[in-house]
């Protein structure tokens, strides 16, 4: 059952990370990537929660494992980053990973605390 919520989970955030990304770098014609950083922070905000909350295993495994896990991409931020770096856009690329680092790690707490606060 839980391997079944995982691919359904999956099968929705993915194809929302493709969508909010694209919606996001068609408003901002920047180089900086914008959508993959927002939906990683989204992620992270939406596992905390769910971790704070104690969710069950099953909605872990729908939402958290499933969903989240394809939603957020370690892949694309590392190629972006490395994309920035070939650009010589060394600001930029710096600012992506410290950036991601900084906010993905605020909105995970923010999204515990937020989390336990419901229970």
């Amino acid at each position: 059952m839980s391997l079944a919520l995982v691919a359904l989970g999956g099968a929705i955030g993915a194809p929302t990370r493709y969508f909010v990304d694209r919606i996001i770098q068609r408003r901002r014609a920047l180089v900086f990537p914008w959508g993959t950083f927002c939906v990683n922070v989204a992620g992270c905000l939406m596992l905390g929660v769910l971790v704070g909350a104690g969710v069950g295993d099953s909605a872990f495994a729908l939402v958290g494992v499933g969903f989240c896990g394809a939603l957020t991409t370690y892949s694309t931020f590392g190629y972006e980053t490395y994309r920035l770096l070939e650009q010589r856009s060394f600001l930029l690329a710096t600012a992506n990973v410290l950036g991601s680092l900084a906010a993905t790690m605020a909105a995970v707490g923010l999204g515990y605390l937020a989390g336990t606060a419901v229970v």
